[in-house]
């Protein structure tokens, strides 16, 4: 049985000079082991939530509680890949290493190995400008697992790609989730997306930003071109579109 790796508990969370909060009453647990795909229209507080998450944001009330008393290692993945664009992809990648005072040497093993799971191991010397777009991402997802974090939150970083970049790079999630024992916090406005990716799908409404319903996909962890020429698949995103209409407003 999954175990909740952190409970969120009324989340409130009010900018300055904004009267309506971002978030309010949000009730959410996160499970060890899963990957949820965080799922709403536009300006619903998707984003503003995983900063709460990652300790980015701070709320004016409620509770964020982690299962051993305080957060785990975090990686996090933007929606831009924001890489130094003067510095090789060895140097972009270690920079967590690096910041935590390990040094070239020590994090050369690390940044090799994780650079090798995203398929980038021949462009270690690279700068950002030789890189495609997916090449880019791949490289802010390696950067972000290199120090092994027990958290993986991804904030729509495959929205700006084409199509079979997407695919492509869902695929690599998927494998990297198969590889290690990381939590996963997907955000994305792909109901698709959402669908291959996720064991379980919260979908969000906004004014103020909270979950409107969660869905728990059942299926194993195995996942390939076959599932979305499925009849369970369509049927996955049949429920979360549903789902979506109705957080909206606009019941099917």
């Amino acid at each position: 049985m999954n175990v909740p790796l952190a409970t969120l508990r009324d989340l409130r969370l009010t900018f300055p000079g904004h009267e309506v909060p971002a978030l309010d009453g949000v009730r959410l647990d996160l499970l060890a082991g899963e990957t949820l795909c965080v799922l709403g229209p536009s300006g619903c507080g998707k984003s503003t939530l995983l900063r709460l998450i990652a300790g980015l944001e701070q709320p004016d009330r409620g509770d964020l509680l982690w299962r051993d008393g305080a957060a785990p290692r975090i990686g996090f993945v933007f929606q831009e890949p924001n890489l130094m664009p003067w510095a090789d992809l060895f140097a972009n990648v270690s920079l967590p290493l690096r910041l935590a005072g390990m040094s070239r040497r020590e994090a050369a093993p690390k940044v090799e190995a994780v650079l090798a799971r995203v398929g980038l191991a021949d462009r270690l010397r690279a700068l950002p400008r030789e890189l495609s777009g997916g090449m880019k991402m791949r490289a802010s997802i390696a950067r972000a697992l290199v120090d092994e974090p027990e958290l993986l939150l991804l904030d729509e970083p495959f929205a700006a790609l084409d199509e079979i970049t997407r695919w492509q790079l869902n695929d690599v999630l998927l494998d990297l989730r198969r590889r290690g024992a990381a939590s996963v916090v997907f955000v994305t406005h792909s109901v698709y997306e959402s669908a291959y990716l996720a064991d379980r799908v919260a979908i969000m409404r906004a004014r103020p930003g909270r979950i409107d319903s969660e869905l728990k996909l059942e299926r194993g962890p195995e996942r390939g071109p076959a599932l979305r020429r499925s009849a369970f698949f369509a049927e996955d995103c049949a429920r979360i579109a549903e789902g979506l209409q109705q957080a909206m407003g606009r019941a099917a």
